[in-house]
């Protein structure tokens, strides 16, 4: 089913002229529309996948894809991210992606903050005009774009300082990514279980939505700092963010293991003696408990009998009695008022 703004975007498909990129469509419902083809940019690995199954397309995984070049493209049209921070890296890759005098579009719905994604829009391309409200979306278009010389993801990479029981690591940042610049609690009272309740020593431990690679990061440093065989942690996000993030963190705070690119764990073979989360539960601006739910039940067979599934989440979502369908009995490590840590061991 194509969203609101996909539904807005082919109202005006009249807009659309010679070689198009899409730039973080949330499905592959709209490229059937346009048989053309083109390129289109996905930040996330399961809409990548289900792009790829149409011909004509040139599908591109996050902002530093290989196949991104200047200057191709004679319409560009850029969806509302979730993150506002996130729009300026979007229109600056649609600038660089542009042609000389090519048509940049935005569409976004006015729930999703449209209203006020048109400022920065605006900031760089003041011509830009509202082309039409509709589906309780607008559309925005602008002419005669000039391409922007470079664009490069390490030009919007940052790095923040966080620290937790006396150990401190540095980690990366990019627009879009999940609580950038800080620890966020949740994440904290994961930890703080680690420095009360570790795993095995030099056990592997798989991080499954790892973000910026701070739970890997810093277990290493953790257990370097008590002196005690360092774990290898693989990380696994489905957001091109967070892995760009988690392998930069990784290298500066020379940590091991392999970052992964992945909707979920139903296509990743291997199995780890720990697997730790701090799952998201919304898709856009919507709560969303689904990917974790299949987490939960795919987590079983990539662990080994006994191994250990640790995970914080707010204390409201409903894994508990999940966890032990799917893993084994559950015991809570931690808990405040907004977040509890739970494990459990497979039977």
């Amino acid at each position: 089913m194509r969203s609101p703004a996909q539904e807005a975007l082919l109202r005006n498909r009249p807009l659309l002229r010679g070689r198009i990129a899409l730039l973080g469509p949330a499905s592959d419902h709209l490229l059937p529309e346009l048989p053309g083809g083109g390129l289109v940019m996905s930040e996330h690995a399961g809409v990548c996948a289900s792009l790829a199954a149409h011909s004509g397309w040139q599908v591109c995984f996050g902002y530093d894809d290989a196949a991104l070049a200047r200057g191709g493209f004679d319409s560009v049209v850029v969806f509302l991210p979730k993150a506002r921070a996130e729009l300026d890296m979007r229109l600056a890759l649609a600038r660089w992606l542009a042609a000389a005098g090519a048509r940049l579009i935005l569409v976004g719905e006015k729930k999703e903050g449209i209203a006020g994604a048109v400022k920065q829009l605006r900031a760089v391309v003041p011509q830009a005009a509202k082309a039409d409200s509709a589906r309780h979306c607008q559309v925005w278009c602008a002419d005669n774009l000039q391409s922007l010389p470079e664009f490069s993801v390490s030009q919007w990479l940052n790095w923040s300082r966080i620290e937790c029981s006396g150990v401190a690591v540095d980690v990366a940042g990019l627009p879009g990514i999940f609580s950038q610049g800080e620890l966020d609690e949740g994440t904290r009272m994961l930890l703080e279980s680690f420095d009360t309740w570790p795993p095995a020593a030099g056990q592997r431990v798989l991080d499954f939505a790892c973000g910026a690679g701070v739970v890997g990061a810093w277990l290493q440093a953790w257990q370097r700092r008590q002196g005690l065989p360092v774990a290898t942690v693989d990380g696994l996000d489905v957001q091109s963010q967070a892995v760009v993030c988690a392998g930069a963190t990784y290298q500066q705070n020379d940590a091991s293991g392999d970052i992964l690119a992945s909707d979920g764990l139903a296509g990743v073979d291997g199995v780890w003696p720990v697997i730790v989360s701090n799952p998201p539960f919304h898709t856009g601006v919507k709560t969303d408990t689904s990917m974790t739910e299949q987490f939960l039940r795919d987590a079983a067979r990539h662990l080994p009998r006994a191994g250990e599934l640790r995970l914080v989440a707010n204390r409201f979502l409903p894994y508990e009695s999940l966890m032990a369908r799917c893993v084994g009995p559950v015991e809570r490590l931690l808990e405040d008022r907004r977040f509890t840590v739970y494990r459990a061991f497979r039977r």
